[in-house]
């Protein structure tokens, strides 16, 4: 049962005294609480979400604003720089526009850019083409040795075009013994769809669109993978990564197969069960991006609470400061202001950042906390990738990272989401901050949507460091996926409760707090690549 009270949160320095409701079971004050100071919080999330920030998208003036915002704030705590002598870490990006008047050909069948199919790059080229590229369909394109199962098997995909099923076996047979069954692993997610393409060599991957495995619909596909994309650029250009990254809806699958004699939706119940052979289709794919190529720097942003005793290990606090900027909807400009998503996140970095500098002057926490807010998350973890991979501190020397994706602002609950079940050992670590708080852990509602890879914390988990995701963008606002994310409804609101931000970051202080000041390395444990990375690095 859940009990409402009202407490004057102290040390807030207003004019009339702020009255906030937090719908927490009963518990002792702690030290966090007593220092919240929500009106600073309520300030944070409206000024990064405010019109005059454009969306905050990167290489955007609302870029420079949010910057500057972040950076003048944590040098107004005291804090150190997280990049040396920089707040600041540049990340060099690609911006590539490809010409959208495209058409994409297969087997004589002609379909249309947008409506039937979508078609990027990642490539640094001008010019990407598909010239009677042999079409196979591989299934679900997986290569999972621990799931036993290998759809490239025995087969040469070397050129050529592969179609292949979102999700993963798991989905579409409901059985647990699959997979995970219902939950969706990484081998769903569409990124490791077109990277085991190009590992094995692939030149196209075109993912056929469902609604109900993919998560979301069509139009989520289509804005995302038209117009203007952002991407990291390596030292050859990102000529190892499949040429053609593409999408097509489930009818266009349908007559593909037909025109190879075949049909569809059979072979996509064959596709699920084990040992299921790659079929080529017999038919040439063609297809020409034409792309114009402009380079460019972003910035994620960090700031470092040195510890006491081992300052070298590192506890991890971030949330991603980027939206997706100004857009043009119905011949009208409208601001995505990603207000919940995740200007409340941001907000959230900030008070902890606040709170523990304050902590530190009478009792420092044993290992250092890096408070970090990356860039480019919205277009595919690209902020956290280029962290990953030049970490300002080795990635065997952090010890968690934690990382908020949008918070409740809602009335607080008697429950935290929990992402991913018998991950790693930080789940102990939030079993016991929400039974000291009296509240649940609640198993992810929705684990097919894979949101355990979907944001920040995966890119650092790639590098063996174990992640734990906050994130409360539906299960308190049930309008809100529906007609708030990703649109121009997502704004701060006066009227929020903020009860749900007061526990859940009461909760987030209470695990910094434990995972700073012990000696403990969280371990990974499922077998995953995850864990032989950790395990590589002495952290077993």
């Amino acid at each position: 049962m859940i009990i409402t009270w009202e407490k004057v949160v102290k040390n807030i320095l207003l004019a009339t005294s702020l009255m906030v409701t937090v719908s927490l079971p009963a518990l002792a004050e702690t030290a966090f609480v007593q220092s919240l100071d929500l009106a600073q919080y309520r300030t944070d999330v409206k000024t990064l979400a405010s019109d005059a920030f454009g969306g905050r998208a990167p290489l955007s003036e609302g870029e420079t604003l949010t910057l500057d915002y972040l950076v003048k704030a944590f040098k107004d705590m005291g804090l150190k720089p997280g990049f040396g002598d920089s707040y600041l870490q540049a990340v060099p990006l690609a911006q590539i526009s490809a010409d959208q008047n495209m058409q994409l050909d297969i087997g004589g069948l002609k379909f249309a850019n947008g409506s039937e199919f979508t078609a990027r790059t990642q490539r640094i080229a001008e010019t990407v083409s598909l010239n009677k590229s042999d079409v196979v369909f591989v299934g679900y394109g997986i290569n999972a040795p621990e799931y036993g199962w290998n759809d490239y098997q025995g087969l040469d995909v070397k050129g050529k075009t592969v179609i292949v099923l979102v999700n993963d076996p798991g989905f579409a047979t409901q059985d647990p013994a699959v997979f995970k069954g219902n939950a969706m692993t990484y081998y769903g997610r569409w990124t490791y769809k077109y990277e085991e393409a190009a590992r094995q060599g692939a030149e196209a991957v075109f993912i056929v669109h469902e609604t109900a495995p993919a998560a979301y619909g069509w139009g989520v596909v289509q804005n995302s993978n038209t117009g203007t994309k952002f991407t990291l650029v390596d030292a050859n250009n990102n000529q190892g990564q499949v040429g053609v990254m593409g999408w097509v809806q489930h009818e266009t699958a349908q007559k593909i197969f037909a025109k190879a004699g075949l049909d569809f939706d059979t072979l996509k119940q064959q596709a699920a069960k084990p040992n299921f052979k790659a079929i080529p289709l017999k038919l040439s794919a063609q297809l020409t991006l034409n792309n114009k190529i402009e380079r460019a720097e972003s910035h994620n942003v960090a700031a470092l609470l040195p510890g006491k005793t081992r300052p070298d290990e590192v506890v991890m606090m971030h949330a991603h400061w980027d939206h997706l900027g100004t857009v043009i909807e119905d011949g009208k400009s409208e601001i995505l202001n990603g207000a919940v998503d995740n200007a409340s996140g941001v907000a959230g970095v900030l008070v902890l950042a606040r709170y523990f500098k304050q902590q530190a002057k009478m009792a420092a926490l044993d290992r250092s906390v890096l408070f970090s807010a990356f860039t480019a998350e919205e277009t595919g973890l690209i902020g956290a990738q280029h962290f990953a991979q030049h970490p300002s501190v080795p990635t065997k020397n952090i010890v968690a990272f934690l990382n908020i994706d949008g918070m409740n602002v809602n009335k607080g609950v008697d429950y935290i989401l929990r992402y991913g079940e018998g991950v790693s050992e930080l789940e102990q670590y939030l079993d016991n901050a929400a039974k000291a708080q009296e509240r649940s852990v609640k198993a992810d509602p929705r684990p097919q949507n894979g949101l355990m890879f979907r944001s920040d914390h995966f890119a650092l988990a790639q590098q063996g460091v174990p992640g734990l995701l906050f994130m409360s963008l539906g299960d308190t606002d049930p309008d809100y996926i529906a007609h708030k994310y990703h649109k121009p409804a997502d704004d701060y609101d006066p009227s929020w409760n903020l009860g749900g931000v007061s526990q859940d970051l009461d909760l987030i202080a209470s695990m910094i707090t434990s995972l700073a000041n012990s000696t403990d390395w969280p371990h990974w444990l499922e077998s995953s690549d995850f864990k032989a990375k950790r395990e590589q690095d002495g952290r077993k």
